[in-house]
């Protein structure tokens, strides 16, 4: 079984153009900023909006398709959607809200599925009396009397507070693999994905990538726009350097070497604070800075650093790394660091 997305729509000077599949028992991310046209696809999927033309396919079947003026209703294409806020009706119980999917007949697997996903106990409780984390086992136990073909996941985690997510991050990655069919997480956490999806689709601005695997996205993301969402914070101006394999960064007057070869297209350097390291006067890639700022976080410290020969109003050079390697480190002081030639990124914008 799988899902075959192939669709375009238009909402005003917005264009949605998504090409993406994930396969059975496969989890796809759809990754990318709020905006970028995530929820639309979904309840394009879903039967809630209609594409302006394209096809979505499942297990074989056309839910939509516009040369062949096919468009299922949502309740014909039997795909569970867990909406942000869980769309729990308020004024039904637990049991009522499992239940709603059954005929009379299935009833009892809404006892099964409290005991699935650990619901025992809140059968007459009205959603408003719930924990965060209870709705959602709740709105995933009424997908799953439901039978769907396809699970889509709608941020998923937003509504819950941070002491939560992960748990509950858990018990979804449990569910989607009992599941065994294809599922859609749609997020903007790149660490929610790594965690939890093997391949990844970024969205930007309406616009589908080719679907990667997670760890590439993170090693070699192609755009600017994939870096960003992917959390690399260090993005500059550059272009080839005098010889191959050479890059420059003129407004931070450094001429840098990078494994990676220039494509045509680039105009970015990018690289990731953590993979910037503290370095030697005559490393290789090295060059002295000041500290501009420091931003201590519970196990890390976050370096804003100015290259000695940066332009006036340039971007500021990210550093991260563990509270042993930058304790002490102040502002206004000057360091030397550098950036490996294995982790400098080449970019189109």
């Amino acid at each position: 079984m799988a899902l075959t997305v192939q669709i375009r729509k238009r909402y005003g000077d917005f264009m949605l153009d998504v090409d993406f599949s994930a396969g059975n028992g496969e989890a796809l991310a759809l990754l990318g900023a709020s905006g970028s046209g995530k929820s639309t696809a979904l309840r394009c999927i879903a039967g809630i909006c209609c594409p302006d033309r394209g096809r979505i396919e499942l297990d074989g079947e056309i839910l939509f398709d516009s040369r062949r003026g096919i468009d299922l209703p949502p309740q014909r294409r039997r795909i569970g959607y867990l909406f942000q806020q869980y769309a729990l009706f308020p004024h039904m119980t637990v049991e009522q809200n499992i239940a709603v999917c059954l005929d009379r007949r299935q009833r009892a697997q809404a006892g099964e599925l409290m005991v699935l996903l650990r619901l025992e106990g809140t059968e007459k409780l009205l959603p408003r009396q719930l924990s965060g984390g209870q709705q959602q086992r709740v709105a995933l136990a009424r997908i799953l009397a439901s039978r769907p073909r396809a699970i889509l996941l709608d941020e998923p985690l937003s509504a819950l507070d941070v002491c939560l997510r992960r748990q509950l991050e858990q018990e979804l990655r449990d569910v989607l693999a009992r599941f065994g069919g294809p599922a859609v997480w749609v997020s903007h956490d790149l660490g929610e994905v790594c965690r939890s999806c093997r391949r990844v689709c970024v969205l930007e601005d309406g616009r589908s990538s080719p679907a990667v695997g997670t760890r590439e996205l993170i090693e070699a993301p192609g755009t600017a726009g994939a870096a960003r969402i992917s959390g690399c914070r260090n993005l500059v101006g550059a272009c080839p350097g005098a010889e191959p394999g050479l890059v420059r960064v003129p407004e931070w007057g450094v001429t840098l070497r990078a494994a990676g070869v220039w494509r045509e297209g680039a105009s970015l350097l990018g690289i990731r604070a953590e993979r910037v390291r503290p370095a030697e006067e005559g490393a290789e890639n090295a060059f002295p800075c000041r500290v501009r700022q420091v931003v201590e976080d519970v196990s890390a410290i976050e370096l804003a650093l100015v290259p000695e020969g940066a332009e006036e109003g340039s971007a500021v050079l990210w550093m991260e790394a563990g509270r042993s390697v930058l304790a002490g480190t102040e502002g206004g002081e000057r360091i030397w660091v550098s950036l490996p030639s294995e982790d400098i990124l080449l970019l189109r914008e």
